[in-house]
């Protein structure tokens, strides 16, 4: 090696005591944080909570990939820096202006000296790079984890509602008999006789302001809840829907606390942006923030149709109020579709406060890179909005209004019943393919009766089917019934 390009000494002159003692903290704090996500992950499982668990797997997924990017970056660093391009190429679409660069000294040795050209990129800042990316990890799962656990806080609160209907003590036949004037109920005086009765556009802006305060009351949540039951699992009026809810939560989790690979090709995007002048990482800190707003007003608009459809078509009800649940409500028909929006949006406000934290640890606070204070003090402001934003009312209307969609999540049955019905599917589905391959077609009657049991298993098995998006299953059994 040239001496220009060496930094400092190698393992062959340096002390084996020194080397033994890095390399014993290393491994030691390695371990340590192995041995606590085991440990963990065996108190997940011992509580029944498969959904944290898993998510705590995908955690350890992330942390490979980590380990892996890591891995190629240390052995690529002397190859990428030893590519040479010419000097003018590197002059253009610059963080920093040249003038406000802090002066590295020499930074032209060794072999890209002596061709009169420059690194592609230096070993320094690959290792900057290199810690950026954990430290994107780091805060990403960090506050995805913040915003389940006080969303989930909030969403508890609504216990107290569902023990109150539980021990109710409701008596059909008496409700049955019983007709009120459909603009007698709050969930329509919330919801109809408001600003937004003759308005689409009041409509609206009464949704976009109501997240902000009371996003779910109390009438909402009965009436939602009654709606769900009605439509998915009529026969069982005592079904448990706020137990069935945090589990829905859990379950979808897993798929936030990910970064997937649309994500880090956002990732890249924002750095190719990152050009002085353009202040692109201000302007980006408004995209979460306005698609926050977005998803929230969209979820309240949800529970305000609900309502309508119920208070335009009658003027009087016998018994409860119901509203019906459909995917006609939620954006191209699709409740999911709120998940994926959500997860750009905690990763997107991760990244802003990552990008924030690294510049500031790695370079320091008056950095050219990080930028005028000016612009750096609203993206603060807007980043730390959107995490209580999100965890105190677009979490909690997540949890209850997607729940309003044509179909249920696999969450409904317990861990139990999903294992027999898996495994009946999976048997059901096998004797299907061993007629088949047999050729057996005696007994018409039998025979369909086995096919129709069969392609009941195969859609069974589809339900817990690993899907790239939240588990929602087929309409409940009941819909089928009344053919």
């Amino acid at each position: 090696m040239s001496g220009g390009e060496e930094e400092g000494t190698t393992l062959e002159v340096t002390p084996t005591w020194v080397v033994a003692a890095v390399c014993t903290v290393i491994v030691a704090i390695s371990l340590g944080l192995e041995r606590l996500l085991h440990y963990t992950g065996k108190y997940l499982k011992k509580k029944g909570q498969k959904p944290l668990f898993e998510a705590l797997q995908k955690i350890k997924e992330e942390l490979m990939l980590l380990g892996f990017i890591s891995l190629l970056l240390t052995v690529f660093q002397n190859v990428i820096s030893k590519v040479c391009v010419p000097e003018d190429i590197m002059k253009h679409m610059l963080p920093c202006s040249l003038s406000e660069a802090p002066d590295e000294g020499e930074t032209t040795t060794g072999t890209c000296a002596l061709q009169n050209k420059v690194p592609l990129l230096s070993t320094e800042a690959l290792h900057h790079l290199h810690i950026f990316i954990f430290v994107l990890a780091i805060v990403h799962v960090t506050f995805c984890a913040l915003t389940v656990l006080f969303g989930g806080a909030r969403i508890r609160q609504w216990k107290h509602w569902e023990d109150a209907i539980a021990q109710a003590n409701y008596d059909s036949r008496k409700a049955l008999n019983k007709i009120t004037h459909v603009h007698q109920h709050a969930f329509i005086k919330e919801h109809f006789l408001g600003i937004g009765k003759n308005s689409i556009l009041l409509g609206w802006l009464q949704s976009f302001f109501k997240q902000f305060y009371g996003a779910v009351t109390k009438s909402d949540y009965t009436t939602l809840r009654l709606g769900f039951i009605t439509r998915h699992c009529k026969s069982n009026p005592k079904f448990n829907f706020h137990k069935y809810m945090i589990r829905a939560l859990e379950d979808d989790f897993k798929r936030v606390v990910g970064i997937s690979w649309y994500l880090w090709i956002f990732v890249v995007v924002f750095l190719l942006l990152n050009v002085n002048g353009w202040h692109t990482y201000f302007w980006i800190a408004f995209l979460p923030f306005i698609l926050l707003l977005a998803v929230g007003t969209k979820l309240e608009h949800v529970i305000s149709q609900l309502a309508h459809e119920v208070a335009e078509k009658h003027i009087a009800i016998e018994g409860d109020l119901v509203v019906t649940p459909s995917d006609e409500h939620f954006w191209f028909k699709r409740p999911r579709i709120i998940l994926y929006l959500i997860h750009f949006i905690l990763f997107q406000n991760a990244f802003e406060i990552a990008f924030f934290f690294w510049i500031w640890v790695q370079y320091g606070f008056d950095s050219c890179i990080m930028g005028q204070i000016g612009y750096i003090i609203p993206r603060l402001i807007i980043g730390v909005i959107i995490q209580v934003l999100c965890s105190y009312s677009t979490l909690p209307l997540y949890a209850i209004v997607t729940q309003m969609g044509s179909r249920f999540k696999k969450a409904i049955f317990d861990e139990h019943l999903q294992v027999g019905l898996v495994n009946w599917a999976h048997k059901a589905k096998k004797r299907k393919g061993l007629r088949a391959a047999a050729g057996d077609g005696s007994g018409s009657g039998s025979g369909q009766a086995s096919s129709h049991g069969s392609s009941i298993g195969v859609q069974l098995a589809s339900i817990f089917r690993k899907a790239p998006a939240p588990g929602e299953t087929q309409p409940a059994p009941g819909a089928e019934g009344s053919k």
